[in-house]
């Protein structure tokens, strides 16, 4: 036996080599289904390119100003129903809300308070809202009833208040300093081919809505709450949160944004009109759901609510550029849905 032979006899034998850990792979479609916003971001790069295309009259800063005034109260109105939907609930009352606000208060001003700022009509409004907003939230932890069947019972309640005892006749003539603050604008210009451009200054509204209630959801015990109630509602329960302080709480933000919404509606359109508003309902509920919210509850976020917003105004206003008729607006709106939807269902099943 040679030494060589030796010597590989008396060594020990290679271990196997051990299977290597499988390494995660996460494809597009999963890792798009983890990020709603980023998913919803493409929807809108997609559509913007598509209409571009067709019509590259939409890259320029009148559309892009008008997509920002259509999206105000549209973006305010969806903030508010992302809370609502973070806990577990769904409001669709916002819009009535909206309405007997902004025409109770425009009526009481011509009335009485031609002269009143158009702060205190602001503080007016949220305030007028939120309170309706608290009787859905007290409404629905009494009843312990769905909170889709409550406001949908309060819709009809807050139309048929305003309809019947306030009123139903236009205002054409807003007070002036609604009138002057829906003229006020943040940047305007000339084109050359003589169009006057406005960026509004009711975007700052919006603005600060949305610094708010990412303030809310993200740095406070309530926003703690809110995702926490819409996870588990069980185990909120468990961990000691208060459900009845959290269903007023997010029912009277909801309100808070909707009257905000109705007074920056008067003052943009500088009409008062009580059969505004009412019957968009679900292009709110979709620019949401499209933003990456659970319609189930505890997920939700106001950067992808904001994107869900552009990209159903986008849709809405902007559509007709590429010579897409107005008949077709929802069905494209329902595709993407049915599209983010497969997408986000992916998280719990991953």
């Amino acid at each position: 036996m040679t030494a060589s032979t030796m010597q590989a006899q008396s060594a020990p034998a290679a271990p196997e080599s051990a299977p290597h850990p499988p390494q995660a792979r996460v494809s597009l479609r999963a890792w798009l289904a983890q990020r709603p916003s980023v998913f919803t971001l493409a929807l809108i790069v997609l559509a913007s390119l598509a209409v571009g295309a067709i019509n590259p009259s939409f890259f320029q800063l009148p559309v892009l100003f008008d997509i920002v005034r259509a999206c105000t109260v549209l973006g305010l109105f969806a903030l508010g129903v992302l809370i609502v939907l973070a806990a577990g609930g769904i409001d669709v009352s916002f819009a009535a809300i909206a309405a007997l606000t902004m025409y109770s208060i425009t009526k009481l001003v011509l009335n009485y308070f031609p002269d009143a700022p158009i702060a205190l009509l602001l503080v007016a409004g949220a305030a007028s809202g939120a309170l309706l907003g608290v009787i859905n939230g007290l409404l629905v932890h009494w009843l312990k009833a769905p909170s889709l069947i409550v406001t949908i019972g309060t819709q009809y309640l807050y139309r048929g208040i305003l309809l019947t005892f306030v009123g139903t006749v236009f205002f054409m003539n807003v007070p002036a300093p609604m009138d002057s603050f829906g003229k006020l604008a943040l940047w305007r210009f000339d084109t050359p081919q003589g169009l006057h451009v406005v960026l509004p200054a009711t975007v700052l509204v919006l603005v600060f809505a949305a610094v708010l209630t990412w303030w809310l959801l993200n740095r406070t015990l309530i926003g703690r709450a809110v995702y926490a109630i819409g996870g588990s509602l069980a185990i909120a329960e468990r961990l000691g949160y208060n459900l009845r302080t959290v269903h007023v709480f997010v029912f009277a933000y909801a309100g808070f944004l909707s009257g905000l919404a109705g007074i920056v509606h008067v003052s943009s359109t500088r009409l008062a009109n009580p059969f505004d508003l009412v019957g968009n309902e679900l292009d709110v509920i979709a620019a949401v759901i499209l933003g990456g919210a659970r319609i189930t509850g505890g997920s939700g976020t106001v950067g992808g609510t904001l994107l869900g917003v552009v990209l159903v105004t986008l849709i809405n206003n902007v559509l007709i550029l590429a010579g897409v008729p107005s008949t077709w607006q929802k069905v494209i709106i329902g595709a993407f849905i049915l599209v983010a939807g497969g997408f986000f269902a992916m998280r719990s099943r991953d």
